[in-house]
């Protein structure tokens, strides 16, 4: 008789990810969820409020793991979806090319990512969004910035990780200059 061990597709168990994490990289999608204006210029920019094992209260982007046999665009998918709510209605480029990618390690100044957990390799995009949305699973709200507000140093300082670098290269990417 073999050990069968039933469990969702692509899914580790707590143990079997901090093995993992402990041995390799693990891939990420993040995404920054934009407003844009009928010209195409990004207006707004959503930020979701969470609250950390620690208790500490952070401003963060839409971010998760690919899983295994899972397709970048619907690890994105799934993320906003798991963020941002079912009626979010983002708009996934056709070109799956992230602006950047970003390199989280475990260990400080290595990158301007930092993850304590890990060293994790992240495709971050740059999503606008249409519909309404309503943060779910560990979010607390979502917060909507002018471009200028988000780059501000109160919205940085409660961006950990790295997440505040991030923002910046996504509005540098859409031409915003601060």
């Amino acid at each position: 008789m073999s050990d069968m061990t039933e469990t969702t597709p692509g899914w580790l168990s707590s143990d079997e990810l901090e093995m993992a994490r402990a041995r390799m990289p693990i891939l990420y999608v993040e995404a920054v969820p934009v407003r844009v204006d009928d010209s195409g210029e990004v207006t707004s920019i959503g930020l979701l409020l969470r609250i950390g094992p620690d208790g500490t209260v952070s401003r963060t982007l839409v971010s998760g793991r690919v899983l295994h046999h899972e397709r970048v665009r619907d690890a994105l998918l799934r993320h906003l979806e798991k963020d941002l709510g079912p009626v979010a209605l983002p708009r996934v480029p056709a070109s799956l090319q992230p602006f950047t990618v970003a390199e989280y390690f475990p260990t400080i100044g290595v990158t301007p990512y930092h993850d304590p957990r890990q060293h994790a390799v992240s495709l971050a995009y740059i999503v606008p969004v249409t519909g309404d949305c309503r943060p779910r699973q560990d979010a607390l709200d979502l917060v909507w910035f002018s471009p200028q507000e988000a780059v501000s140093i109160a919205v940085q300082g409660e961006m950990p990780g790295g997440h505040g670098v991030l923002l910046k290269q996504a509005l540098a990417h859409v031409g915003f200059v601060s």
